[in-house]
């Protein structure tokens, strides 16, 4: 009986000690790690696409997500390099938008 005491007792103070900590895995934006994990694996995916890519492979293309969102930042040379590379974004799995913030060079 007194070892079914001290059992229960135990669980409770580790429960007491183990949720809080778990409670607290999360970033400031209130984001799990799980999700920023998600959002690293779409960022890596998203610029592996890009660099296969014999259009796209030369251009310094930055890649951020948040929440599925993709951004791209850096310039390509023309219109179709930029639609291509939301195009690309958008094909890899989890990508829920895109922001195509990407510059078209200028010839001067």
């Amino acid at each position: 009986m007194k070892e079914k005491k001290r059992l229960i007792i135990l669980t409770v103070l580790l429960l007491g000690f183990v949720l809080p900590i778990m409670a607290g895995c999360y970033t400031p934006a209130g984001r799990s790690t799980g999700e920023v994990i998600d959002d690293s694996t779409i960022s890596t995916k998203v610029k592996a696409k890009l660099f296969d890519d014999p259009n796209l492979s030369g251009f310094a293309i930055s890649v951020k997500t948040f929440e599925g969102t993709v951004t791209l930042t850096g310039a390509v040379d023309n219109s179709e390099q930029k639609k291509q590379a939301e195009e690309i974004a958008l094909s890899v799995k989890g990508v829920q938008g895109v922001n195509n913030l990407l510059n078209i060079k200028s010839s001067e």
